[in-house]
């Protein structure tokens, strides 16, 4: 079937990297990170606000690397249930937007090693934290490593989404559509 998205049909994951790969692949290429940013969540149900996270975090810098949480850290942060979505695919899912560069994936609830490892210029946050309250804002000052608030105000959430698809009478997240420049 030509151009039907057919289950066989080839997918592109040249995006998809291990850190440890990301990391050799970085200090192969000095240049890509320059201007490094690093974007990180679970990115369970794909709305709205994460499209606008990463946006935010894309124009901190000049490549974007997006971690997400493996499905048990998400499941230790979030609780049972979570993630809806499993890993591979919320993988493919990110990697599929235009603003990303590279996706990888960590085990742990919070992001230490990872900036250790790829050393990015900065860290973006979503605006559901303040440049005070980013757990590892200390440790990423320590290395030299700018934390970046992004994103538009924290009106989305994929936990409201769950609810919602569970009580259909709930009224919908966000606001109007916006206009397009």
């Amino acid at each position: 079937m030509e151009g039907g998205g057919g289950r066989n049909e080839q997918r592109d994951v040249s995006r998809i990297v291990a850190a440890p790969e990301l990391a050799r692949r970085l200090d192969a290429s000095p240049d890509d990170r320059l201007g490094l940013v690093l974007a990180n969540g679970i990115f369970d149900l794909l709305h709205v606000g994460h499209v606008r996270y990463l946006e935010g975090a894309r124009a901190e810098g000049k490549r974007l690397v997006v971690a997400l949480n493996s499905d048990a850290s998400a499941r230790r942060l979030k609780g049972e249930g979570r993630p809806v979505v499993a890993l591979p695919e919320r993988l493919e899912l990110i990697a599929s937007l235009r603003v990303v560069d590279w996706v990888t994936w960590f085990e742990g609830d919070r992001v230490d090693d990872l900036l250790r490892l790829l050393r990015p210029a900065v860290h973006a946050k979503g605006t559901d934290y303040t440049a005070e309250s980013v757990p590892e804002a200390p440790l990423a000052a320590s290395l030299g490593i700018r934390t970046a608030i992004v994103g538009d105000p924290k009106e989305h959430a994929t936990t409201r989404l769950l609810e919602r698809l569970r009580a259909p009478d709930a009224p919908a997240s966000g606001s109007a559509p916006r206009e397009s420049g």
